[in-house]
């Protein structure tokens, strides 16, 4: 590893002669003279005015509507404008954001944030390498190429019309760069990877990556999806659920439409040029996160001889990959540099090494080409055989997909890359990579996964839990897959949507809104009554029988439900996350689920000493430890900062929903940062949407959390925040007619 200081050159920016950039005639004539003025000073002229008045024409064929609530709504004569449009847009609602998540993908964030996110980097870089993504690019269909022209075009047009803005890195975008971040999953299969056990092998030193998280026991992350039949609902229509829990603001709201016939609508992970979860006029599809193991490890078996390295495959000696890495950080003084030398065998890079010397390899899905197509595709899919095709190009390896169409069709589907392998390996963990048995033997079809069409139940659902409830008793049935199939077990969320769902044949849209945010929590209907008993079996001089009697009282007649007025959810949250640290370890240890561990094996000292420290907590922190839960689990937006400065002191509101991990379908996940004795929310419901699909028309109530802008000056910063806590969607509007009287402003990009 070689640290070397390289010499920090400025960017050339554009700068503005006058101050007539910002009002520009609509005419193009005049708009191009503008944008000949604003970069007069730069060199080469020819070339750069060439490039501006290209990008100025297709600029022209794009129109942008932002609606009431900041929306943009974008419209062009082909997709590729509307691509150029959606991006443009994107990068004028948070710019930081798209640059970020590239900064991500392409392996150069420690370009911005400096040596901590070195082997952030270098992860990334060992499967996303630059010049295996311009070759691809270069080989892709002529059909995808010209969207990932258009993308590194708009936002290029947004660049030269905003020199106010400092990129931290990229001042300037190519078309590959949409293959390094081709689905957008808030975690990718390359994210499993441990970063401190990559640091360990290759950094030969001390490791410093921070350990992620609070002092809280993880969030359950993942989504929620739902689609209900026609057969259960009360207007005959089939309806869709899109629920994702993510990190906030990770995503826009957005539309986009061509008169090439695309027309979608919904979320967009910052920085791509497809709709991720939405809709169209005639279907829609809701993501959640998938327990397909598609990621694989090998334990190789090495052996050095000379200066050279192999591995064993089969009973033969084969060379280990040996290339050079090179990783820029940002120092004190300008750009510096680390070069790894990196490994690799057929399975895939080295990534750390066992205690008993073997080298461990990831082998993973690359199909960068196909997975940006089936993402982009998809969203101009018009019924279920062609929204079908795009599942079959088997290039989705994290997802699972909730889906629902105006013929009243819906289905669930399991994600489609599955490699198929022995079963008589445990694939949830390394395996020996010297045997040719473990090799992968091409993919499982669609008709060998456990997908779901037009159950009897008449609806789906998928919360992160396994596909074996997907339907209830029309699910597929486990035993006849391979384990590696799906590695989840039911969750609590599950168990939930399962009640809301079952035999229930009214639903509306109000009606599958009001099920997305049940207050009910099924974790604490199987926990709290252990502590019943346990409380109640006390002998009389027990001290704890006076101590807890209040509390034990005030849970022992509680219905599970939150609310912001809740006193017994801000106890019971308290308590079951105390109990949770204690005995997690334990639950591992045994290898039992921790809720399965605190209902059966918890012992009667560990869940009052919960409790008693669960009360003495909310007590020190609020005054009493009765306190409203809305008082204590709050929204707040201060900043468009990625790490957001949480402070008491500083505006917020209440939520009354709580996290996921009791099973409350809306999720909230909350922590106290910086000291503060309230929590505040950074993920779960995010970009929450109920569609109605009917035969000539579709409709959508929705809400983003916060606001569509990143800018804390714009009135829609936190316009949807009130919204989002309360559980009010606002209508969407999908058709142009429908934004009559909610125009806020019309233009083309640039304008």
């Amino acid at each position: 590893m070689v640290d070397t200081r390289l010499s920090t050159i400025p960017a050339a920016r554009f700068s503005p002669s006058n101050g007539t950039l910002e009002r520009m005639s609509l005419r193009l004539p005049v708009f191009l003279i503008a944008v000949s003025s604003a970069i007069a000073a730069c060199s080469p002229p020819d070339k750069i005015s060439d490039e501006s008045a290209r990008l100025a024409a297709r600029a022209s064929q794009v129109t942008i509507i932002r609606d009431d609530w900041g929306i943009a709504h974008v419209y062009g004569k082909t997709d590729a404008d509307a691509v150029f449009g959606m991006i443009y847009a994107q990068a004028e609602d948070d710019f930081n954001r798209v640059e970020t998540n590239y900064l991500n993908s392409i392996g150069r964030l420690a370009e911005a944030e400096g040596q901590s996110a070195v082997y952030q980097d270098l992860r990334q870089k060992l499967f996303m390498n630059p010049d295996t993504l311009k070759a691809q690019y270069a080989a892709s269909p002529a059909s995808l190429k010209v969207l990932m022209d258009a993308w590194a075009d708009g936002l290029n047009w947004y660049l030269l019309k905003h020199p106010e803005v400092k990129p931290r890195v990229i001042t300037h975008f190519e078309p590959w760069m949409p293959l390094s971040y081709s689905e957008g999953s808030i975690g990718g299969d390359i994210e499993s990877i441990d970063l401190k056990a990559l640091e360990a092998f290759y950094g030969k030193g001390p490791v410093t990556v921070a350990a992620a998280g609070g002092d809280l026991p993880g969030d359950p992350a993942g989504s929620n999806g739902i689609a209900i039949a026609p057969a259960n609902s009360a207007d005959h229509r089939a309806l869709l659920l899109i629920n994702p829990h993510t990190s906030f603001f990770f995503r826009s709201e957005l539309q986009m439409a061509s008169e090439e016939g695309l027309d979608a609508y919904g979320a967009v992970t910052w920085g791509q040029f497809f709709i991720y979860q939405g809709f169209n006029d005639r279907l829609g599809w809701m993501h959640t996160s998938s327990g397909v193991d598609a990621v694989d490890e090998y334990a190789e078996t090495i052996e050095k001889k000379g200066e050279s390295v192999f591995y064993k495959e089969g009973g033969e000696d084969r060379p280990v990959t040996v290339e050079k890495i090179t990783v820029p950080y940002r120092a004190e003084g300008g750009l510096a540099q680390k070069e790894f030398t990196v490994f690799r065998t057929g399975h895939g890079p080295v990534v750390r090494q066992q205690a008993d010397g073997k080298w461990i390899t990831v082998r993973l899905m690359q199909e960068p080409v196909k997975a940006l197509t089936e993402s982009y595709t998809r969203t101009r899919a018009r019924t279920y055989e062609e929204f079908k095709q795009t599942v079959e190009l088997q290039s989705n390896s994290s997802n699972n997909t909730i889906y629902a169409d105006a013929d009243g069709n819906i289905a669930y589907f399991h994600a489609s890359f599955i490699p198929r392998r022995d079963p008589k390996f445990d694939w949830k963990h390394p395996v020996d990579g010297s045997d040719t048995a473990t090799e992968w033997k091409g993919l499982l079809s669609f008709d060998e996964a456990p997908n779901v069409f037009n159950p009897g139940t008449g609806w789906v659902q998928n919360t992160n839990n396994s596909p074996w409830t997907a339907a209830g008793p029309d699910s597929p049935i486990k035993s006849a897959f391979p384990a590696y199939v799906d590695i989840y077990e039911e969750n609590p969320r599950g168990v939930h949507a399962i009640r809301v769902l079952h035999a229930r044949m009214d639903f509306s849209i109000q009606g599958l809104i009001d099920a997305a945010f049940d207050s009910y929590q099924p974790a604490f209907a199987r926990l709290l009554p252990p502590l019943i008993r346990d409380y109640d079996a006390l002998r009389a001089g027990d001290p704890r029988k006076k101590q807890l009697a209040e509390q034990m009282k005030l849970l022992r007649n509680w219905d599970y439900r939150w609310s912001a007025e809740s006193v017994p959810t801000s106890l019971a949250v308290y308590w079951g996350e105390d109990l949770w640290r204690r005995i997690m370890q334990n639950a591992d240890d045994e290898d039992l689920s921790v809720y399965d561990f605190m209902a059966t094996r918890a012992t009667a000292d560990q869940r009052l000493a919960a409790l008693q420290a669960a009360s003495d907590k909310l007590a020190a922190d609020f005054g009493k430890w009765q306190t409203p839960w809305g008082e204590i689990n709050r929204f707040q937006r201060l900043t468009d900062d990625i790490e957001h400065p949480f402070a008491d002191s500083g505006a917020s509101i209440p939520v009354p929903f709580t996290t996921g991990r009791w099973g409350s379908l809306a999720s909230f996940g909350a922590r106290s940062y910086n000291g503060s004795k309230k929590i505040y929310g950074t993920y779960g419901n995010s970009f929450v949407a109920v569609v109605e699909f009917g035969k000539d028309s579709v409709r959508a109530r929705a809400i983003t959390a916060g606001g569509e802008s990143g800018d804390p000056k714009s009135k829609h910063f936190n316009d949807q925040a009130e919204r989002y806590a309360s559980g009010n969607l606002r209508p969407v509007y999908y058709y142009r007619d429908q934004l009559k009287g909610h125009t806020e402003r019309e233009y083309h990009p640039g304008e």
